[in-house]
């Protein structure tokens, strides 16, 4: 589950489409800063600036906020009405805020305006052309992207019109191999149509970041992470060169499997898999086949669904409990409007959004999830995950606004994975939800679902932004994009499209991100992250425990070095943030490796005399 979270200060503005703003980017209104186009700027004027900036920010967090949480909890015409408004006054504001600080590239400014300076500029996810009409364009595009992906449907040979929902839940339950390739071709026929708004988007886009100064925009998007574009796209690339190992022997079990249910001609032993058979629409994670896969006596010995019954646990407890591991690691109870104010069961008389989100509301103390809290042991791991994103939130509440944000894009996530992480039987036998703990030979059933969601991901989660980062470059042109996409699919994942498709396929279309315009490498970076700060968190509690038994449940230490990490915010480079915590500027993998290693020996034992890679 890739649950979203409300985000403070300017990354409000990153989250919509661009609308129309003035060609000559300055400000109208007598109580907004203008920077006239003549003057020589100075770093007084920089400052002067970034303080007016800082208190427009604010209103407009708290005004868009308000309006976002109440058109999430109250569907209506009115509502939504509301929220666009709001909406399109932050991402006009941002184009205001990028283009001003442009300005300033060349002023000889301290470390602390720099920083502030970029983030305002690279809070632009799909920045504008500094041209009236080119920018109304490309938010007229974003807006049809957006309509055509929301709309989408297909109807079935039964002559049953289908949603995305309902071919997903297909694809995840259906055993039946041509049923899946329908499901599979079926949601691919929404996407041809995107292909020539996609490519006249990307070259808007790509004009909007060279006025900014980038040299396109991937390397916009790759300039966010306190390194240099090229650094960022070398570090990616030996981060996957750790965890491919372990990749590789899961996906040679998982093909073998695979090939026994459905017979090798359909799953050929030393080929890429065939991309429907994984249980998911876009083969990104693989749980839903665990079924298929799970070694024999994999049964852990409780059920945590069954174990929240017997104890009476109801929604609202799910999130005490939830609350008590954040107090056990010395963090402040939340607070009391928190309780009054957050949505944890769907209503019976109004439409709301039910998909698992935090917020915050006014960067101060009004946190709050809106979920529809189903008392299932999936769900009860999700609250720990989006408590996670709350205490994150209160913890920075502190820093400019400019740094009420995680210390790079990945973070915010990873830390919500990093607390789920601890969700562990020692935690659950702790807390009184089950009576034992089980003995080590049930770990590879529990390791090896985690993987299918885990592991399976990495590569995915790495590609898509690989090929975007192509197309921005014109290294991917429009005639080739459906070809690079499978190029990549192959290279990395190991999956392949599972018949030949058509001259105007545009596949990474159907995958809502590429027309939804966000970035996708932060998925990758918190599925490495979380389990880098679990082990690092495990060895300050003084565990004694393999890492994937490990639980920082009640852990004083733990807690105080995870919040010193919070309250931190982005206000240093995130290289800084991960040195308090794991004692070294850069990212490793081998934290997965640690995790996973009883399932990876395990794999390579299965593996043996089996013709591996792809």
């Amino acid at each position: 589950m890739k649950p979203t979270f409300k985000l403070t200060t300017a990354a409000i503005i990153v989250a919509a489409s661009l609308s129309a703003c003035n060609g000559d980017n300055t400000v109208t209104n007598d109580a907004k800063p203008t920077i006239p186009a003549s003057k020589v700027l100075t770093v007084q004027d920089a400052e002067k600036f970034l303080v007016a900036t800082e208190k427009e920010l604010v209103q407009l967090n708290t005004e868009g906020s308000r309006a976002a949480w109440i058109n999430s909890n109250f569907i209506t015409e009115d509502t939504s009405a509301l929220a666009a408004a709001a909406d399109q006054k932050s991402t006009e504001a941002g184009v205001r805020f990028a283009m001003q600080a442009a300005k300033f590239d060349s002023v000889n400014v301290n470390a602390d305006q720099r920083r502030k300076l970029n983030i305002l500029k690279q809070s632009l996810v799909m920045p504008a052309p500094q041209d009236s009409a080119k920018s109304a364009e490309l938010a007229k595009i974003g807006a049809q992207l957006n309509s055509m992906y929301g709309k989408g449907n297909y109807t079935a040979k039964s002559g049953e019109t289908l949603s995305l929902g309902q071919m997903t839940a297909t694809m995840a339950t259906s055993r039946d191999y041509d049923e899946l390739l329908e499901m599979w071709q079926g949601w691919r026929t929404i996407s041809p149509d995107m292909k020539p708004l996609y490519t006249r988007q990307a070259a808007l886009g790509n004009e909007g970041a060279q006025g900014l100064g980038y040299a396109d925009l991937g390397a916009m998007w790759r300039s966010n992470y306190d390194m240099s574009a090229d650094e960022f796209a070398k570090e990616l690339d030996r981060l996957w060169g750790q965890v491919k190992p372990l990749y590789d022997d899961l996906h040679c079990y998982v093909r073998t499997e695979l090939g026994k249910t459905y017979g090798e001609d359909k799953v050929p032993q030393d080929q890429p898999i065939p991309a429907h058979l994984l249980g998911n629409m876009w083969a990104q994670s693989w749980g839903n086949i665990y079924d298929l896969v799970a070694p024999e006596d994999a049964d852990p010995g409780y059920d945590v669904t069954q174990q929240l019954a017997a104890n009476n646990y109801d929604e609202v407890s799910m999130v005490r409990g939830a609350e008590g591991f954040f107090t056990s690691l010395g963090f402040e109870a939340l607070p009391e409007t928190f309780w009054q104010r957050s949505l944890f069961t769907k209503p019976a008389d109004r439409d709301v959004v039910c998909h698992a989100s935090a917020w915050d509301l006014d960067a101060k103390d009004d946190i709050r999830i809106k979920m529809c809290i189903q008392k299932t042991g999936e769900d009860f791991s999700v609250i720990h995950h989006e408590l996670g994103h709350n205490f994150y939130q209160r913890a920075y509440q502190n820093q400019p606004v400019y740094y009420q944000n995680s210390a790079n894009d990945g973070f915010h996530e990873a830390i919500g994975d990093t607390i789920a992480l601890s969700v562990t039987p020692k935690y659950l036998k702790e807390i009184g939800l089950i009576d034992t703990i089980p003995d080590e030979s049930k770990d590879i059933g529990l390791l090896l679902k985690m993987a299918l969601d885990k592991v399976a991901f990495m590569p995915f989660g790495l590609m898509v932004d690989q090929w975007r980062w192509k197309v921005y470059s014109g290294e991917v042109t429009p005639e080739n994009y459906n070809t690079a996409w499978w190029e990549l699919r192959e290279k990395y994942q190991g999956v392949s499209a599972p018949i030949e498709r058509e001259l105007n396929a545009f596949d990474p279309g159907a995958k809502y991100h590429v027309p939804g315009g966000v970035p996708y490498s932060r998925y990758f970076l918190a599925h490495i992250q979380q389990f880098e700060f679990h082990r690092a968190l495990c060895e300050i509690s003084g565990n004694t425990d393999a890492i994937h038994r490990c639980s920082i449940y009640n852990n004083k230490a733990a807690g105080t070095a995870l919040n010193t990490v919070l309250e931190m915010g982005s206000s240093q480079p995130w290289q800084q943030a991960y040195k308090v915590l794991t004692g070294n500027e850069q990212m490793d993998a081998t934290a997965i490796l640690d995790y996973f290693a009883p399932l990876h020996t395990w794999l390579k034992d299965k593996n043996q005399g089996k013709q591996c890679g792809f």
